[in-house]
């Protein structure tokens, strides 16, 4: 798509976005409900299309963690609109009575959505489910790297949608950049700690108001008291998932010194129970890319020439093109990759501890994840756990499963991101909160002057004591 394209289609948002009343309860619910009848009449089409991008990416998860959730999120949007969009009383200091306060919850006007590849429909599905709930009109610029499924939600989007109120952008790194310096209204962005400076940096030329969803390594403590078979089912589950390519993937995992081997076995046997084979395995998704192959795999080499031990699920070579075999590594050097960089893949490191104040000094010396993972079956334990180091979200006694759930917030802290989405703390994200006083038919402040008389210095004497 050229800028002047793009341009256009912005500019047609930000006219009906000024011009046209903002839409009410029920154009919202309308709005919601087209996108929920694009979703369900292209669900295989949508499936086919992720998969072929990837090389393979198996259609039950593209239907559980990306079309499901999806779903629920519009079903509760539209439930909850009415009582998201009534407006709030708020209570009046004496000095200003009588009168009446309240804020409305308003539309920002044009939305600009990012989404990265890894989960390329619910990461831009679902913050438009949120603009759109809000009342905003929205661009979307899905990644180049799922170029099939980017075509078809372009496609189906403009079958379903009047240009001016959402609209998908395609196109290469140039667009994207070109996206994120438009005078958006407010702009969520999805993706590395890397690319989301440069986002930032593009929009506050235009004083933009950004959301960015990051990454960084999310840790997975495994407590002294859990049992290490459960946990590394848990945690097997939520790093081989669609190849360890999730933003809140369990990162490395810290687990008590004289318990690392035995969940390293029990987590290798995890895997190769949920994924037996994997060269023609449909279940076990492929690398989106060479480049991103080429880059584990180097990292995995350097661990081992730096002396790590590596649990293999199988030889690389017989993974099959595209794919990466699951390793977990034990000894991995704190100046390797593994260490200090995302891993984005299905590598997961197990680093040893001696008690719960190490694992938490370990995690808190690397910048605040977005997610945190701890499996205890003691309360005082998990408070110590929620007390001793901040993350963006975090689920007890299991992976991933925060991000699920509507009436919770998502996102980050730091360098893992900025701001927030789901449900209602997305309608409030793409709202803007708007103060409205009425006066009573009594303005006292206006009777005290100017000019300022002995009332007024009484008023203000009896102010400055309260």
């Amino acid at each position: 798509m050229s800028d002047e394209t793009m341009q256009v289609l912005f500019d047609r948002q930000r006219q009906a976005s000024r011009t046209m009343p903002a839409p009410d309860a029920a154009a919202r619910r309308e709005a919601l409900a087209t996108l929920r009848r694009l979703i369900v009449g292209h669900v295989d089409a949508i499936a086919d299309a992720i998969s072929a991008d990837f090389g393979t990416r198996s259609k039950a998860e593209t239907e559980l963690l990306e079309i499901s959730p999806t779903l629920n999120a519009i079903r509760h949007a539209g439930k909850s609109l009415g009582r998201w969009m009534k407006p709030q009383r708020r209570g009046i200091d004496i000095t200003f009575q009588p009168g009446k306060a309240w804020v409305r919850h308003e539309p920002l006007g044009v939305v600009g959505i990012m989404s990265p590849w890894n989960y390329p429909l619910i990461l831009t599905l679902a913050p438009l489910v949120d603009a759109l709930a809000a009342g905003n009109r929205v661009l979307l610029k899905p990644s180049e790297l799922t170029p099939r499924f980017a075509d078809l939600l372009q496609r189906v989007v403009a079958e379903h949608f009047s240009p001016d109120q959402v609209a998908v952008v395609v196109g290469d790194v140039e667009v994207a950049k070109a996206f994120s310096a438009l005078p958006f209204d407010h702009l969520l962005f999805t993706g590395s700690t890397a690319i989301g400076r440069q986002v930032m940096r593009a929009a506050a030329e235009n004083l933009t108001p950004v959301t960015l969803e990051l990454g960084g390594k999310s840790p997975a403590i495994v407590c002294p008291d859990y049992s290490v078979s459960a946990a590394a089912r848990s945690i097997a589950f939520g790093k081989w998932l669609n190849a360890g390519q999730t933003c809140i993937a369990p990162d490395y995992v810290l687990v008590p010194a004289d318990r690392v081997e035995a969940f390293a076995e029990a987590a290798m046997a995890a895997v190769r129970s949920a994924y037996p084979a994997l060269a023609e395995n449909a279940d076990y998704t492929s690398i989106v890319s060479t480049r991103h192959q080429a880059r584990l795999q180097a990292a995995l080499a350097q661990a081992e020439a730096a002396g790590a031990s590596v649990y293999r699920h199988s030889q690389d070579a017989e993974a099959g093109a595209g794919k990466l075999a699951p390793a977990i590594v034990l000894g991995a050097p704190d100046d390797g990759v593994l260490m200090r960089e995302e891993i984005f893949g299905p590598i997961l490191p197990v680093v040893p501890y001696r008690d719960l104040d190490e694992a938490l000094a370990i995690v808190n010396a690397r910048e605040r994840p977005l997610a945190l993972y701890c499996f205890t079956g003691d309360r005082r334990t998990e408070a110590q756990v929620l007390d001793g180091a901040i993350s963006g979200g975090v689920t007890v006694n299991g992976t991933l499963l925060h991000i699920a759930q509507d009436n919770l917030p998502f996102g980050g802290i730091g360098p893992s991101g900025m701001g927030a989405y789901h449900g209602r703390d997305g309608f409030l994200r793409f709202s803007h909160a708007r103060a409205v006083y009425r006066v009573g038919p009594i303005n006292v402040f206006e009777r005290l002057g100017p000019p300022w008389g002995r009332l007024a210095r009484m008023t203000a004497r009896i102010m400055l004591r309260r």
